[in-house]
């Protein structure tokens, strides 16, 4: 089976400012084994002889005025070693006009889309944004709607709480295509917990330019769970089809409580009930249309 990971990291310590002084929260817990160089070279090693083909890099929280560095640095490295394949880069979405950042990112031939994180919780250690309605802010609307020039999606991180501000992002920028980030993040496992988050993920899905990525499904309980991730499959699958589902490691977070063969291996598992075509379009095909591969 052929497999593009569709969200991984790689990363120097010195250039993050979450892995670099005092120890800061984090939405996924404890992190001291990853305060440390996440290179290339290990990344390939994680994945050696699992059928990972491409892969697609997913900003890692640079300072925010360091985008285009990331880029660059991410750029020179795929240059050095041939990995990865498209780039999912920073930009500051809620400037008065974010195109003279896109301008500089355009440089860059591998870059493919944008990522700013706009989840937003009212448990502090899950916060990132600094409201929970940005998605709905005009400004962030027009920035967003210019991807569409440049030809690049937009990696949407929210909440199911966060899901019909979202909704207003995706219906007000029609011509980029937005990528749902961890299936929406479900955080509420209870059966409360999972019906909020069923009913907004099927308000997104009514949307044709919104597409969802498998990953992150270690967030929150922090290991492989191999029931939930079969639950988060069959649901997302079935709002959404496999036609607009990809697939991501989320690795070297994930890293944290399991390894890379273990954490595919869950996702395999997961995937069985699929047809083979259904399989081809969530690991490898769905990617290769969105990121262009």
């Amino acid at each position: 089976m052929r497999v593009i990971d569709s969200h991984f990291h790689v990363w120097r310590q010195a250039d993050l400012p979450w892995l670099t002084g005092p120890m800061q929260p984090r939405i996924f817990g404890p992190y001291e084994p990853i305060r440390r160089d996440y290179p290339m070279s290990e990344y390939l090693a994680d994945i050696a002889g699992l059928g990972v083909e491409k892969s697609v890099y997913v900003q890692a929280n640079w300072a925010p005025d360091a985008g285009e560095a990331e880029a660059a640095w991410i750029e020179q490295t795929a240059l050095e070693t041939g990995w990865p394949h498209a780039t999912v880069a920073y930009a500051d979405m809620t400037v008065a006009d974010v195109r003279p950042a896109l301008d500089r990112l355009a440089r860059f031939p591998r870059v493919r889309g944008i990522r700013q994180q706009f989840h937003w919780h009212e448990t502090p250690l899950y916060r990132f944004a600094s409201r929970p309605d940005l998605p709905a802010d005009p400004t962030v609307q027009k920035n967003v709607a210019r991807l569409a020039d440049y030809g690049w999606s937009f990696d949407l991180q929210v909440f199911a709480g966060q899901m019909a501000h979202a909704c207003a992002l995706v219906d007000a920028c029609p011509k980029v295509t937005f990528v749902l980030q961890h299936a929406g993040m479900l955080e509420d496992l209870s059966d409360a917990g999972r019906a909020a988050w069923r009913r907004a993920m099927a308000d997104l899905a009514r949307r044709p330019n919104a597409y969802v990525k498998l990953s992150g499904f270690g967030t929150f309980v922090h290991r492989v769970d191999t029931q939930l991730i079969r639950w988060l499959w069959s649901e997302t699958i079935a709002l959404f089809g496999a036609d607009r589902c990809l697939w991501g490691s989320n690795f070297p977070i994930e890293k944290l409580w399991t390894d890379y063969a273990s954490l595919f291996a869950a996702h395999r598992e997961a995937a069985a009930t699929l047809s083979q075509p259904e399989r081809d379009a969530v690991f490898f095909n769905t990617a290769s249309r969105v990121y262009r591969l």
